[in-house]
């Protein structure tokens, strides 16, 4: 097994790990820091997401889950959610 092949099953491992602990309090905590602010239907709508479509999310094309996205939250909320994602997927490619 070559040393990427390994980096990359220790990065889903340890996100996959990271996700199954994750709570609608993480999420809101994270969403309020970003200048963010979800209701609790909204808080539950992202953590589904998160939850079965993370590999979509990061790895893959997220338009269609980010569409759906749209239609489910505040416009407002959702654009920044929207933009906070482009940042981060940016900041975070080398690594993903």
């Amino acid at each position: 097994m070559n040393i990427i092949k390994l980096g990359d099953q220790m990065n889903e491992f340890l996100i996959k790990n990271y996700i199954s602990k994750l709570t609608l309090n993480d999420i809101n905590t994270f969403a309020i820091k970003n200048g963010i602010e979800l209701n609790e239907e909204e808080l539950k709508i992202i953590e589904k997401y998160i939850r079965n479509d993370w590999r979509t999310i990061i790895y893959g094309n997220p338009r269609p889950i980010l569409n759906e996205l749209k239609e489910k939250l505040n416009q407002i909320e959702y654009q920044k959610i929207e933009n906070l994602y482009v940042e981060f997927k940016e900041k975070y490619k080398n690594y993903l």
